[in-house]
């Protein structure tokens, strides 16, 4: 099950990623916090290159750094975290979180992100 949700997170960050650079490019832009000194762009773009490096790290680390690639992920999650917070505090649409009920139960994903990348990068306890 750790695998599968390892390969399963992996994957969609690479989607993620992707979407980042090209069909959800502006999209994104509604989530970059307006205290981030670069560019909306800039940030759309850096987050993606490193969405689809992580996602391809849980995907195809060997055994011995799969837990600092979770350490890693798990991170990056709570980095970007405060852009899920400026969407709902600024009231910016994207990805149809056009209200404030859905944009806050977005929030709530967040801390499930991290866990996953957590667990899924944990061998077997003895």
């Amino acid at each position: 099950m750790r695998s599968f949700l390892r390969v399963l997170l992996g994957l969609a960050l690479v989607f993620a990623g992707t979407s980042h650079l090209t069909f959800a490019r502006k999209e994104f832009t509604a989530q970059v916090p307006d205290f981030v000194p670069l560019s909306d762009d800039t940030t759309v773009l850096a987050s993606g290159v490193a969405e689809i490096g992580l996602g391809s790290a849980l995907v195809l680390a060997p055994g011995p750094a799969r837990r600092f690639v979770g350490n890693v992920a798990a991170f990056f999650f709570t980095v970007i975290f405060p852009g899920n917070l400026s969407q709902w505090v600024n009231r910016r649409d994207a990805f149809g979180l056009d209200s404030d009920e859905k944009r806050v139960a977005r929030l709530f994903g967040q801390p499930l992100l991290i866990a996953a990348a957590l667990w899924s990068t944990r061998g077997r306890r003895s």
